[in-house]
Order: structure tokens, then sequence, then C-alpha cells
């Protein structure tokens, strides 16, 4: 272990009422956040990270509501959590969220299954979409919330099988630091930087940042990134609140597709080994966001809340991947490809909340309206090899075992599949919801979104074609939450969402897609959510989701798609997290899934298994204080099989297995001066060989062998 280094984080709160005071996390609302506190007290809570999870939040329900009273799973990890497991990605986070897997995302951008339900768009920060493919980061978030099946009521479109909504941190009216340096047995340093300060009056600043070089245990495989996030927080009075956030994020990589199979299983003894070529397998991503916000409380009963956000996504990639299992000859076929995604997202979310009494009972009413244009440049080029005389071979090209990395001249064209192609999609929507709460034991959670949702697009395959389609989506949402003493909290749900059929990235339309509906999601769940201790939140869920309106091959040749296919995920979450004690802090998941199609698919026949969806899942994260300067941290994952693809199921299983399989963490922590800490993580202790996930078939993902990050933290 190398360098080491410092990063401010503070997650701060000031709490001042009735003066002028800036209030953070981000999810706190002006005058919510002076809610229970006398009029004339002033609390002060500095740099303190010792609890997993919150207590309320409005991600679920657009109104600060308690985490037990949404009647709808949702798994939190906060900062703590994440600094504690030394969590990078929304991979390894996802590793701890019941009824989610994380998939490769072709080793560009981030992807998951949540509820059986696959995606790459459903992605939002503090309430707005973020659905641009890249991998995100860690460096300036107050926590991650993921929030389990469909609910356009509070999102929109998409969001089938639920969303992740990333919490950044806002500035404070303090002045503290934090600087966090770490480096890895694998070569790889990160350094962050939180500095919240305060500038003059009730103005304040607060500057994040990222800087990361790392390296794999994969060969050739690298990784470069850094950001810089500064946020401006300007509260004039107690009632009132500004916040300007700018955000420039750099991701580069390697595009590293992982390993093919062999017999249906995943390719053993060759888990470091580049299939491919490195040299042409790339990632770049530039990330620009742009967020101007807005809260004012009218009266101790009427809240406005306005949010705008700019973001530009450029982003562009090319790999050389395993396209086949290897043959019997002990060869591997190569593919190869580039692509160009690049976006920019226009979104404003206005909302008015009012929290009184009336007819004699408590309630809370939402009214709010949303508007969005996404402007999209999609090209993707095929590719082909050469050989030294620079002339086409007559295939792609194969690999030997013997050497599975190759350096070869490519030629990229596009081939008539390729997308080349402009799209624009306006959105606007309006919704109301009602919290109505009869007495202290019954509360009901009742809402309607109304979306209208054009897209056009502009195919330049061979020639401009223009396509366009709108929809107007109405999406209802029900809750009933029954509350037999204070602690505890027995629900059930419904809830609805749509996605158009040009899929989550809208990346384009044909005459026969932009005649069909949407597909629909509808999600029926009970649970229950009880706070066991002061601070120790358990939850139980049960579910149906029904997908439909998915494509179908029409029985008549030649003829448009029908949409008569669906698929259905049934399942049981269970979760702890939060703190047993004041020295335990706990997160804790297990998750039983049954996913399948039900009805034929142009993907798969009915009866197929849904891929990356393991029938068990459990995760577990515990930190023990054991004295003032000494901690330490254990974790365990375990899994059980899926299939790589849709071909896992039925009377001829075509899809790769990914065996079950378990893994056990640990961490130690070690306070050297005060301010100062140190921090050892190690991952896979056991050096278990695993296979976590997948992109298909032949694009599998081994998991990393033992590895241990060295952390030094400085508050001051």
């Amino acid at each position: 272990m190398r360098s080491l280094a410092r990063a401010l984080a503070g997650a701060t709160l000031v709490i001042v009422p009735g003066t002028a005071t800036l209030a953070a996390p981000a999810e706190i609302a002006v005058g919510d956040a002076a809610a229970g506190q006398d009029a004339a007290q002033v609390v002060v809570v500095t740099g303190s990270r010792e609890e997993y999870g919150v207590k309320t939040t409005i991600t679920g329900t657009k109104t600060n509501t308690a985490v037990r009273n949404i009647p709808q799973a949702m798994s939190i990890v906060s900062e703590a959590q994440i600094e504690d497991q030394s969590l990078r990605s929304v991979g390894d986070l996802l590793m701890f969220v019941p009824g989610a897997t994380p998939g490769t995302g072709e080793a560009n951008r981030d992807q998951l299954t949540l509820r059986g339900n696959n995606t790459t768009a459903d992605f939002f920060v503090d309430g707005l979409r973020d659905d641009a493919q890249y991998f995100r980061d860690f460096y300036n978030l107050d926590r991650v919330e993921v929030l389990k099946g469909p609910n356009a009521m509070i999102f929109g479109r998409g969001g089938g099988g639920g969303v992740i909504n990333r919490v950044t941190k806002r500035a404070g009216l303090t002045n503290d630091r934090q600087f966090i340096i770490s480096h890895d047995s694998e070569g790889g340093t990160r350094l962050t930087a939180d500095d919240n300060m305060r500038l003059a009056g009730a103005l304040g600043l607060r500057l994040n940042g990222v800087w990361e070089h790392g390296d794999s245990f994969r060969d050739f495989t690298k990784i470069k990134r850094y950001g810089i996030n500064p946020t401006l927080g300007w509260q004039p009075g107690a009632d009132t609140r500004v916040d300007l956030s700018y955000e420039y994020f750099h991701d580069r990589r390697t595009t590293d597709r992982g390993i093919p199979s062999r017999a249906g299983r995943p390719l053993e003894g060759f888990d470091s080994a580049f299939f491919g070529d490195p040299a042409n397998s790339t990632s770049n991503a530039d990330v620009q966001i742009a967020t101007a916000a807005f809260e004012h409380k009218f009266s101790d009963t009427l809240l406005l809340r306005h949010r705008t956000q700019f973001a530009d996504y450029d982003k562009f990639y090319e790999n050389v991947y395993p396209s086949a299992a290897v043959s019997a000859a002990g060869t591997v076929a190569i593919g190869a490809y580039s692509s160009r995604n690049d976006r920019q997202n226009l979104i404003s979310q206005t909302d008015v909340v009012w929290d009184g009494n009336l007819a004699g009972f408590d309630q809370t009413w939402l009214f709010g309206f949303e508007l969005g244009r996404q402007q999209s440049r999609n090209q993707r080029l095929s590719g082909r090899f050469l050989n030294g005389a620079g002339v086409v071979t007559p295939s792609l090209g194969t690999v030997t075992l013997a050497n599975p990395t190759v350096a070869r001249r490519i030629d990229f064209f596009r081939a008539a599949s390729d997308v080349d192609n402009d799209t624009r999609a306006t959105i606007g929507a309006a919704y109301a919801q009602t919290q109505l709460k009869p007495t202290d034991w019954l509360e009901l959670v009742a809402g309607l979104r109304f979306d209208r949702f054009h897209l056009k697009v502009d195919d330049e395959r061979p020639e401009v074609a223009t396509f366009a389609r709108t929809d107007n989506l109405v999406s209802p949402r029900f809750g009933l939450v029954l509350k037999p003493t204070k602690t505890l909290s027995i629900y059930t749900g419904y809830s609805r969402s749509f996605l158009p059929q040009s899929g989550d990235q809208y990346g384009g339309l044909t005459q026969t897609t932009a005649a069909l509906k949407p597909e629909r999601f509808d999600n029926i769940e009970a649970g229950a959510k009880w706070e066991l201790l002061d601070g120790l939140l358990a939850t139980a869920a049960i579910y149906q989701l029904d997908r439909k309106n998915t494509q179908a091959p029409n029985p008549v040749l030649g003829q448009p798609n029908l949409l008569t296919g669906a698929t259905r995920t049934r399942g049981l979450e269970l979760g702890v997290e939060r703190s047993v004690a004041s020295r335990l802090q706990v997160s804790a998941g297990y998750a039983w899934q049954d996913s399948e199609i039900r009805r034929s698919t142009t993907a798969a026949p009915a009866g197929r298994a849904v891929p990356l969806v393991p029938r068990h899942s459990f995760s577990l994260w515990t930190k023990y204080q054991a004295t003032r300067d000494f901690a330490a941290g254990l974790g365990l994952l375990a899994r059980s099989k899926s299939f790589a693809s849709l071909g896992g199921a039925g009377a001829v299983s075509t899809a790769t297995v990914l065996p079950g399989y378990s893994r056990l963490d640990g961490a130690l922590y070690y306070k050297l001066l005060p301010g100062i800490e140190a921090q050892l993580n190690v991952e896979n202790l056991t050096n278990r060989d695993y296979f976590p996930t997948a992109h298909n078939d032949n694009n599998i993902a081994p998991g990393a062998p033992r590895t241990a990050r060295l952390s030094l933290k400085a508050d001051f």
C-alpha cells in the first residue's frame, strides 16, 4: 500500500429556527428542518457519520415522510455505510440491496436488474432524471435510495422494477473539511475532498472533488476519473432557501467485456485474461450537470419547492470483445463495434405541499408539474478486422485460449442495422397526491399523474426518415398504512408505470414501433416496517410485479409484432438497517425472487427465466465500535445460481448458468489522532472464485480475488 490522503465531507446539519441558516442534507426542506424544535433552540451537529439509513425522506412521496410510513419497499445506503464499506460504484452498492443485481453494462455504463426488470436509465439525482449511460460516482453524495417497484406517480415513465435516486450534499454555514486518500492492492489510488465553508452571513459554499487512477486484477484494464462539484447555498430568511450546483465529471476506462462461457458455464481459470484488443476498447464519458433549486415556506402549512436541471452528457466507447462461447477447438470468436451517445436534458419540476387539518383530520396534499426536453445523438458502427495489407478478413476473427489478447487493425463501418439518428423527447406532466390521516393508526395514500410524452426521431439510415409518436400516460398510485403502534406500520399498495416502445434510452423508432402502445408495469405489494429498537428498522415485503405489452412475434409472417408478451416477478424481501445499539451499525437483507416470461416475447418463449435474477440472495454488513479508537466491520454476500441470458429455462436451456456463491468481506478502523482515522477494507477474505454478473452468455464478469484497500481520513 503506497499513497494516503485526506478528504472533506462534513454531513453537517445546522438548524436555527427563526434565523437565516443553511440546512443539510439535501432532502431537508425549509421549515421541515425545524420541526419539533423549540423556537429559540439552536442545534448544531458537526461531522456526524455514525448512523446508517435515514428516518425520513421525500423520495417515496415527494413530501417529508417517515420511511416506515411509505407504502413501498425501499433500501437506503447512507454516506456512512458507503465510506465504511469503501463502496466505489453503483454495482458494488447494489450487491447489498435485496432484490437487485448489477449488470456489467458492457463495461461502459451502470446497468441493473431490479425485481426482474433490466434497465440502463432508471437513475435520478435529487429526484430529477439522470438517464444517460455512464458510470456514476459517490464522492458528492449524502446517500443512495433504491425505491422498489414501479412508481410513475413520483418519477414518471420507466422504473419498471424501481429507481435509484442519488441524494447530493448541500452547503452549510460551517467551516469544516475532510480529505480521504486510499490505495489498494491492485495499484489503484483515490483521493476525495469535501470542503464546507461559510462565505458570509447566510451564504455557504461546499466543494466536493474526486480523483482516481485505478488498476484491476483484470489484465490491461484501467480507469481514470475525476470530478468537481461546487454548490452554493443561500438562506435569506428562515423560510426561504436557494441552492446552485454545478458538477463536472470525467470517466475514462478500458471497456472490459469479461470472459466467454464453455459448455454452459463461465470459463474457469481465465479470470484475469482479456479476450479481445484492449487498445481498441475504451470508454470515455464527460458529464456536466447544473442545477438551481428554490424552496419557500409561505406558512406552517404551505411549502413551494422548485428545481431546474440542465445536463450535458458526452459519451463515446468502442470495444473488441468475445462474441461466442469457447469452441471445441479452443477458440473464441471476437466482435467489435463503436458507439456514440450524446444527450442534453433540460428538466424542471415544481411541487406545492400543503400539510394541515381539514374536515377534522390531518392530511398532506401535493400538487406539482414537470416539464422536460431531452435531445440525443446516437451513432453505432460495426467493426471488422483488417489483415496486414489492409484487406477485410473473411470473418471477424478468433482468438485462442493460449493467446486471448490481440492487437488488430479494425475498420469501423455502418452496417444496415447500425443506429444513426437524432431523437427529441418532450415531456409535460401534472400530478396530485393526498396523504389522509383519519386517525393516529391509519393513513391513506392516493395519487394520480398524467404524462404527455412526445418522441420524434430523425433516422439517417441511409437517408433521413422521420418517425414520431405521442403517448398520454395515466399513472395511479394507492396505499394503505395501518399503525398498530407508534413503531410498527403495516401497509399494502398498488402502483403503475409505463415505458414507451422506444426503450428506456428511447434510442429509435421504426414504422412498426411508432404504432405500438407503451409497455405497462403493475405492482401489488404488502409489507411491514417496524422500528424494533430506537433507530433500528426491520422491513418485510411481498409483491407481484407484472410487465405487459411486451413485443411478441406475429403468427402471420411479415406482419408487425404484437403486444402480447408478458413477464411476472413474485418475491419476498426482508431487511434490517440502521443501529442495533450505539456501537453497532447494521445493514442486512434477504430476497426470494421468481421471475419468468408468462407469454412469449420477441426475446424468448413463455416459461423462460428472466436473467440475473437469483432465486435467493442475502447480504449483510455490520460495523462494531469496540472502543473509542477501534472498530471492526464484517460483510457477507450469498446468492444462488442465475442465468446470464433469457435462454435459461424451459425444455431446451441454452443460457449460461452463473453458479451460486458466497463472499466474505472485512474492515478495521483505528483513530490515529483526533480527527485522523486509518481504515483497512479487505474484499473477498477467503479468496473465493465466483462470477457475480454478466451482460450475456459470453460477456461474464469474474469476481475480484482477495483485494485490500488502505485509507487515511482526516476531518478538521
